[in-house]
Parts: structure tokens; C-alpha cells; sequence
């Protein structure tokens, strides 16, 4: 894309919307222990306002925080609007939400969309399925109108859950995915390719700050990138294919030896997950080298490591990552400290790497779909 030249990264604010996003943060410390948790759930209708300034396209989500596990926001779909909470997902393609056709226990847990309610529904009888890392869906395809912030799409194809599993414990309803249209379980068109080629949008880009306040602060930008939330420059890095949002990376380095990635290897930068995910063998020989002992489905390490572990560094398009231990290891509610390293469920017949969260809440990221590229740049 020929316009992200260094004045068009000046992100003005007419054709940028930005939606705040909170990372979601447990409540254990202050609510468990007498089922205040669940008091304040009943207590607090699960239904979030939205702020609109005059002016401008930002619009601002207020959110709450459950579960330290998860970015999410808000879109609304239907007429008149039903709200749902979703994570913004690059690493897939469809936007689903429960239906109120689901009855799995699951559904019922979250905000269901209510199809009679909505004028502008339109179902089909086309079903698709979907297979996540951590759990997987059943649905239908329909169409309505969609709106993320200032943002609306209409007639947009998007997915409704009949069968949910995995979800249960889950604070979000739904996903957004934001990858390619190649990948879309459900061949719908991805709503971001829809705004795009309808020009709702005024570049084909979009764009993540992953605060590390644990409350306020994270957004996800559309149509442009604003400079505030980053330092320096941006460092653009192409896709190995424009199929999906991976990325070469050189090697994977601690003290300076190398140890993973050794030869070259793909990496998915991934808004949808928690961790830094990589083949199980090499995961296993950095738990053990920064000395993390499985307990659980969790390696556990003294919270004192924090302070004398070196980085672990992705050298990616010849430029240094560092991912310093205060961000791969983190605290759960108990005090007990643990790390963000994780093994790969999906196993390919090369090496290949998921950058989540933890990656992603040290640097600002940029998707250029008109390039196929990412920019990456240290998060203010």
C-alpha cells in the first residue's frame, strides 16, 4: 500500500475509528470467597453502554473485567441493535455469535442473538462448523446489519451458534475473526473484507494497542494507524503468504544462543490468543532452561525469576524483539507465578509459532491488508 508512506502513518481522526478495548481481568481477589462473583453478574445487567463524541469517529466501549485471559469489545447486530461482547481475532476469519436457537450450556451462559426481534435478519439454511484450540461450534449462516463503532455493514454475512463446547467458562459471546477470507470455516465474506470493498473504510488496514494496564486503555483501530500509541517507527515485515497473518522469523534467541527457530521459521500473529504458542519439544527445553515446573496444564516459576531471567528475543525481518520476563511470566490470584509459554495444539510438519498477547501487549501491530504486511513498533 503506496499511502503508508511516514505523513500517512498521522492518523487523522475523520477516517480512523478506534474501540476501546479492555483486556479482561479477573475479579477473584476482591469478589470470590463468598459468592459475590456470581451476585454481581445477577446483580449487574450484562449490558454495556456506548459513548459516541460529536465530531469525530471515536466511540468508546465501557467494559468490565471477569477473567485475565481475554481482549474483547463490543459490536452490536440486528435492528434495533443486540450488543455482544467478542474477541477481535486474527488468527480467524468468521464473525459468530450464539443464537437463540442454541441450547448447549454454553449458550447459556452468554448474550444470544434474537433473530425475530430483528427487521433486518435474513437467514439460509447453509451450516458450517468451526474447530478452535480450545473449543468449537456449530451454527448457521445469516445475514443482518453489523456495527463496530462507527462502522456498519450491511447485509452482512455472519455466523449463529445451534452447539457450543468449550465456551462455558468463556467471558465473551462471540468472535470477530480478522484473518483472511481463505480460511473462513463458513466461505462467508469476513466483515472487514465487506467494509473494505464497499470503501467504508479509508484504507484497507487495522490496527491493535494491547494496553498493559489491566483495565483501561486497549484499542483496535480501523482505516488508519495513529502514531500516539507506539514509539519510533514502524517496522514492516511481509507475509510469507498472503493467505494468513504469518511472518518469517530469523530465530529465537536467549543470552544470545539460539534456542529455537534455528533454521527459519513461521510465526502467526495471533489477537485471539493468550500466549506464545510453539511445537511442544521446544516449549519443553525453554521451561526448562528458565527452570518452570508443570503443575496442572501450567509451568509455575518463582515470582523472583522475573528479576535475573534474560529476554527471549524473536528476530524477525533482521529486527530484535525482546520479550522480557516480566511479560512471559505472569501472576494468577493466588500469587503463584507462571508462564506465558504454551505448546501448539495443531502440529505441522515444520516448525511454526504463535505470537499472542504476550508478544502483542509489547508492540503495537499493524495488519495492511493492501500490502500484506504487518507493522510492528514498541507500544508507548
Amino acid at each position: 500500500m503506496k499511502w503508508l508512506v511516514l505523513l500517512g502513518l498521522v492518523a487523522f481522526s475523520e477516517c480512523i475509528v478506534k474501540i476501546p478495548i479492555r483486556r479482561v481481568k479477573t475479579m477473584r481477589k476482591t469478589l470470590s470467597g463468598k459468592n459475590m462473583l456470581n451476585n454481581f453478574l445477577k446483580e449487574d445487567p450484562y449490558r454495556l453502554s456506548q459513548i459516541s463524541f460529536r465530531g469525530s469517529n471515536l466511540t468508546i466501549h465501557p467494559l468490565r473485567n471477569i477473567r485475565d485471559i481475554f481482549y474483547v469489545g463490543n459490536i452490536t447486530i440486528g435492528t434495533p441493535p443486540q450488543e455482544f461482547q467478542v474477541i477481535f481475532d486474527t488468527g480467524s476469519s468468521d464473525l459468530w455469535v450464539p443464537s437463540i436457537d442454541c441450547n448447549s450450556t454454553s449458550c447459556a451462559t452468554h448474550v444470544r442473538f434474537r433473530h425475530h426481534q430483528s427487521s433486518t435478519f435474513r437467514p439460509t439454511n447453509k451450516t458450517f462448523r468451526i474447530i478452535y484450540g480450545s473449543g468449537r461450534m456449530n451454527g448457521v449462516i445469516a445475514y443482518d446489519t453489523v456495527r463496530i463503532g462507527d462502522l456498519v455493514s450491511t447485509d452482512q454475512p455472519f455466523g449463529l451458534s445451534v452447539e457450543e463446547y468449550g465456551f462455558v467458562h468463556k467471558r465473551f459471546d462471540g468472535i470477530l475473526g480478522l484473518n483472511y477470507w481463505n480460511l473462513s470455516w463458513s466461505k462467508a465474506m469476513p466483515i472487514f473484507d465487506k467494509l473494505k470493498n464497499e470503501g467504508a473504510i479509508s484504507e484497507p488496514v487495522f490496527a491493535f494497542y494491547l494496553s498493559k494496564d489491566k483495565r483501561e486503555g486497549s484499542v483496535v483501530m480501523f482505516g488508519g494507524v495513529d502514531h500516539r500509541y507506539y514509539k519510533g517507527e514502524l517496522k514492516w515485515v511481509p507475509l510469507i503468504r498472503a493467505v494468513d497473518w504469518s511472518v518469517h522469523v530469523d530465530r529465537i534467541t536467549m543470552n544470545r544462543e539460539v534456542i529455537a527457530c534455528s533454521e527459519g521459521c513461521a510465526a502467526l500473529v495471533d489477537t485471539g490468543s493468550s500466549n506464545i504458542q510453539g511445537p511442544g519439544r521446544l516449549i519443553d527445553n525453554i521451561q526448562r532452561i528458565i527452570g518452570a515446573t508443570p503443575r496442572g496444564s501450567k509451568y509455575y516459576i518463582s515470582c523472583s525469576a522475573v528479576n535475573i531471567l534474560p529476554s527471549i528475543i524473536f528476530t524477525i525481518n533482521g529486527v530484535n524483539y525482546p520479550v522480557p520476563p516480566r511479560a512471559y511470566i505472569l501472576k494468577d490470584s493466588r500469587g503463584h507465578c507462571y508462564t506465558t509459554f504454551k505448546e501448539k495444539r495443531v502440529r505441522r510438519s515444520t516448525e511454526s509459532w504463535v505470537l499472542g498477547e504476550v508478544f502483542l501487549r509489547l508492540y503495537f501491530s499493524v495488519f495492511d491488508r493492501g500490502n500484506d504486511r504487518i507493522g510492528l513498533a514498541q507500544a508507548v
